[in-house]
């Protein structure tokens, strides 16, 4: 009788669930990837190097052992780019899609699964969103195509052209970072506007998170049949999308105007630039380290003050309920707000008029301090199973490679190829661990625990 009531609750346990969706999905690119037909040369890649980049496209990351462009042949790159739409949309979208097109129903546990996966508080409507996420997602990665099938038609050829339009389209929007134009990702393009201010754009949209497009999208029904100002819509927007945009917005600034004051002068990455590309390099930097893993400057040849502001912003991330990784723009919000409360002697953290509430905070607080816990973990680990790789390599070259696992970012400063295999390993495990969340695999290994329900008596302790 016990046994089968743990079995029951392995079953019905919506984040084990997720956990072993992501972990089969990654096992069928795996399988996929190291078949001959993927490879370039005809020969099997490994399991080890299919795994590591299966892990990578699923997880959205963008880190790679092998070039790309070069290595993998058309069904190698098709594979790839499933794995990245899976994972930038969850496993979960495109069940509900398969069940809605073969008209079944959507159970019970279907939705709770839904309700998990993307972060939200109700199960009300959690079909209705899948719908959304699915129309939205094609229109924008629609859009993102046509605009870069204009650059790349000129310079591939029609068909050609379309085909990397479609795939650095899907890979920008998923905050993937993937891309098989070049062997140095976006650097011979630092210069083109269009093609950079399309990335960035498909990124930050990705990273904002579909619970914000749907609230800006009703906001902006409203406004239009009530009439109401610019400023009027903006203070009807929820809590969370109004951190979200004013998180995201100060982010993307400081983080611009930061690298461009520290690669201003570097010879190796922005010296030699004009004012402009200068600007939308710095730009396109600031974007990309949260979360993206496309790069038009040399990570490795960066300043160590612009790989630590790189590392920093690859620590937040982008934002919940999308295709962006990190701890997310509302926990780093949510923290620096109750840190403003105590500094104000207030005993309640608020923000634009609005309570957090303390299970809220709580949250953020695990989240932050287990994903802080597990880069120095990481970090640890690699410095000793790295200390002789083949290329020479500082402390802060393995941590920026930590952060960009665990952030799904997928830059790195050049010792990607040159991993250990034991170092392969952990960064695939770091990978996703980042996808799925510290707190999530916490959960889903845990045994679930009675809640207590017990009020013990308060005691003051000393701290600071």
């Amino acid at each position: 009788m016990m046994n089968m009531k743990k079995a029951k609750t392995l079953k019905y346990n919506p984040t084990r669930i997720i956990v072993l969706g992501f972990f089969i999905v990654v096992c069928i690119g795996t399988i996929l990837l190291a078949l001959p037909i993927s490879s370039a040369d005809g020969k099997s890649i490994g399991l080890l190097d299919a795994l590591f980049t299966a892990t990578s496209a699923t997880c959205v990351t963008g880190l790679v052992v092998v070039n790309t462009m070069t290595h993998w042949t058309v069904f190698g790159k098709i594979v790839i780019l499933c794995l990245i739409q899976i994972g930038g949309l969850g496993f979960m979208t495109f069940i509900v899609l398969g069940l809605m097109v073969l008209r079944k129903k959507i159970t019970l546990s279907d939705r709770i699964l839904i309700k998990e996966s993307y972060n939200q508080n109700s199960l009300t409507g959690m079909v209705s969103y899948i719908r959304k996420i699915i129309f939205g997602t094609l229109c924008i990665e629609g859009i993102g195509a046509i605009l870069l099938s204009i650059v790349f038609i000129p310079l591939f050829g029609f068909y050609e052209g379309i085909a990397y339009g479609i795939f650095h389209s899907i890979s920008a929007f998923c905050n993937a970072g993937f891309d098989i134009i070049s062997e140095q990702s976006l650097m011979p393009y630092v210069g083109n506007v269009l093609l950079n201010v399309t990335i960035m754009s498909l990124i930050i949209v990705g990273g904002l998170g579909f619970t914000v497009w749907l609230d800006t999208i009703r906001i902006l029904k409203q406004k239009k049949k009530k009439n109401w100002s610019f400023f009027t819509a903006i203070q009807r927007l929820s809590l969370h999308s109004k951190i979200v945009y004013l998180s995201t917005a100060l982010l993307l600034f400081f983080g611009a105007v930061l690298f461009f004051l520290w690669e201003w002068s570097n010879p190796n990455t922005m010296g030699q630039l004009p004012l402009g590309e200068k600007i939308l390099a710095s730009c396109m930097q600031s974007v990309t380290v949260r979360t993206a893993g496309f790069n038009s400057i040399d990570q490795g040849a960066m300043t160590e003050v612009s790989k630590f502001i790189s590392i920093l912003l690859m620590f937040v991330g982008g934002s919940p309920a999308g295709t962006a990784g990190g701890i997310k723009t509302v926990t780093l919000s949510i923290l620096w707000i109750a840190v403003l409360s105590v500094i104000r002697g207030s005993n309640y953290t608020h923000m634009f008029h609005r309570n957090i509430p303390f299970p809220t905070l709580q949250r953020a607080l695990a989240i932050f301090f287990i994903s802080l816990i597990t880069v120095l973990l990481i970090t640890l680990l690699l410095s000793f199973t790295e200390r002789n790789i083949a290329i020479e390599h500082s402390f802060i070259d393995i941590l920026f490679e930590t952060v960009s696992a665990l952030g799904t970012v997928g830059i790195t400063t050049g010792i990607t190829p040159y991993l250990s295999p034991v170092g392969r390993i952990i960064i695939t495990i770091a990978m996703f661990m980042g996808r799925i969340g510290p707190i999530t695999i916490v959960i889903a290994l845990a045994r679930k625990q009675k809640q207590n329900q017990i009020q013990y008596a308060e005691e003051q302790v000393i701290v600071g």
